[in-house]
């Protein structure tokens, strides 16, 4: 059944779905013209608000970047890259390729989403030199995996009430994770996505004439042999004690700011993790300037993408259509069910602020004095924030750009399968925040 369901999704999506970068200027456009229709804005202002706002992301769109490529150069390092070939010939089947892929993306991202995102693409790239298997869906499994970051150790919401004097601790105080990630509802969902995303990936899984496959020589990179080393400053692009003199205290930077100083496992941990590994695991500085060229391929979409998404944040919030949104859709709501309409919103204005830290300070507002006033729970009711942020996000191209650019895929190619995984996880999450 769900094949069946799959297949004319699928060619919805390759129909209708334009390019990312279309798409960030449709939302651009309706985000305008609904703050000026709904919020009585004029145009002069909301132009204003767009145009201030359009590089708030700058940090942000660098440290994905660096997501990219940093990622990219590790994986294509000579150990993680027979480490993933390993691991890839455990899968004997293209149904096997399917769940494999899965549970490595979905135990990935809930550790943390960049890593997740990073480590699902390559790691769909290498089963796919093994396996004969349709790319389209192997991607898009890879990509599904990251479901479940929200509601695990990287959740920015979660460790945002956990945090001494946020900015909501004088309302609701400080909410441990033991209330939010690590409580029994949350964990529910979470193993009822590891199950479900998995199967219903498998059971999407095409026949062999519908089946789409990539030429496995598209996806090799074999180096290319270096002639006889003559100059000084070949010498030193090939040094392996110049590459170790940096990135081995780049590593004891690392055991420094866990251990000794119990630090966390943040994005630009994350990188920097990715960095000084493909340095040390190059071996040279010629061998990683290679992988850098071809990894910084990818890297167009984020730079030309993110500031549009900045600028529509800035619409959304400082018109007030997100919280007015938000306040629409909890008017009607329950002690009971405020965690379902929190979800549902939270999943609705995600398509226009697609940042989990930035959508809970718009939505908090609104979503904590309606638990309070409905005496709902409001750990409950703030997770369910974070799943509708993490849930859409199987429909925004946002977050796939990344996958997308390391896999050599168009958008079109995978959301018609993430189509239905949004169904699916939206029912499995919706019942786990109102039943569990």
């Amino acid at each position: 059944m769900l094949k069946m369901i799959s297949k004319p999704a699928v060619k919805l999506v390759e129909r209708y779905l334009p390019d990312p970068y279309i798409f960030v200027l449709l939302l651009t456009i309706v985000a305008a013209v609904a703050a000026i229709a709904v919020e009585r804005q004029t145009p002069l202002a909301v132009m204003r608000m767009w145009g201030d706002g359009f590089w708030g992301l700058l940090t942000f769109s660098m440290q994905m970047l660096l997501v990219l490529v940093t990622g990219f150069m590790l994986a294509s390092s000579p150990p993680v890259k027979r480490i993933l070939q390993k691991l890839a010939g455990t899968a004997k089947s293209p149904g096997g390729a399917i769940i494999l892929v899965t549970l490595v993306s979905l135990a990935a991202s809930w550790i943390n989403w960049g890593f997740g995102l990073v480590v699902g693409a390559l790691f769909a790239k290498e089963l796919a030199r093994l396996v004969r298997v349709d790319y389209r869906l192997l991607v898009a499994s890879a990509y599904s995996g990251f479901i479940v970051w929200h509601g695990g150790l990287a959740g920015s919401v979660p460790l945002t009430i956990a945090t001494e004097g946020h900015f909501t601790a004088d309302q609701i105080g400080v909410i441990g994770t033991g209330s939010t990630i690590f409580a029994f509802f949350n964990l529910a969902i979470v193993v009822c996505l590891f199950i479900a995303v998995p199967l219903v990936n498998r059971l999407m899984l095409p026949d062999e004439k519908d089946s789409v496959y990539v030429d496995r020589q598209l996806l090799d990179d074999e180096p290319v042999p270096l002639g006889r080393i003559t100059r000084p400053a070949e010498k030193l692009e090939n040094s392996l004690a110049l590459s170790l003199l940096v990135g081995v205290p780049g590593l004891l930077y690392l055991l420094d700011h866990f251990i000794l100083r119990d630090g966390s496992l943040n994005l630009n941990i994350v990188n920097f993790l990715f960095l000084f590994l493909a340095i040390v695991l190059h071996r040279t500085p010629r061998n990683l300037l290679t992988s850098l060229n071809e990894a910084i391929k990818g890297g167009a979409g984020i730079v030309i993408q993110f500031p549009f998404y900045a600028g529509i944040m800035a619409i959304m919030v400082q018109s007030g259509l997100a919280q007015s949104m938000s306040e629409w859709l909890i008017s009607f709501a329950t002690a009971t069910s405020l965690p379902f309409w929190s979800f549902i919103s939270a999943g609705i204005v995600n398509l226009f602020v697609p940042s989990g830290g930035g959508q809970w300070a718009v939505q908090a507002p609104v979503m904590l004095p309606a638990a309070q006033a409905l005496g709902a729970d409001i750990s409950r009711v703030a997770m369910a924030v974070a799943w509708g942020d993490a849930w859409t996000n199987l429909l925004q191209p946002f977050w796939a750009l990344p996958v997308l650019a390391i896999a050599g895929l168009k958008a079109k190619d995978i959301m018609g399968f993430c189509l239905v995984q949004l169904f699916i996880t939206g029912i499995i999450i919706s019942m786990g925040l109102v039943w569990f």
